[in-house]
């Protein structure tokens, strides 16, 4: 009778257990490429999205500016945000007046320093400040 092993030889996959070093590096520079291709994509989806909470503020601010004006009979000229001028920004995001009369208003969004963008809105009869060139307009550049 001839006595049969329980292992295979070298390459024989009975009795083995685990991954070889090969098959675990495989997988590591797998998940390494789906991780290069994915961090840009978030990273741009992220400055996409403080674009566009800077464009809200804005126009959030305008309504706000009106509340303030009905109240006092001028523009608030002030920073953001105070006490006497009722709006917060969202986090990450920067708005700044830059000026104010009794006929209006513009002001600046940044969102530094996930984005280099800034966005400007004015109102009423002050100065455009570019890229801004409609009243009551958000614009980036």
């Amino acid at each position: 009778m001839i006595a049969r092993s329980k292992t295979t030889g070298r390459t024989g996959r009975a009795g083995r257990r685990g991954f070889t070093l090969i098959e675990l590096l495989i997988v590591c520079v797998i998940i390494g490429v789906l991780a290069a291709i994915a961090i840009p994509k978030f990273a741009n989806t992220k400055e996409k999205a403080l674009v566009a909470a800077m464009k809200s503020d804005l126009r959030n601010v305008a309504g706000t500016q009106e509340a303030y004006w009905n109240q006092n009979q001028t523009y608030y000229a002030g920073v953001i945000p105070d006490p006497s001028f009722k709006f917060i920004p969202s986090p990450g995001v920067t708005i700044t007046i830059i000026n104010s009369t009794a006929a209006g208003w513009s002001a600046k969004a940044t969102g530094a320093p996930v984005t280099a963008t800034e966005c400007y809105i004015f109102y009423g009869t002050t100065p455009p400040v570019p890229p801004a060139s409609a009243d009551a307009a958000v614009a980036c550049n």
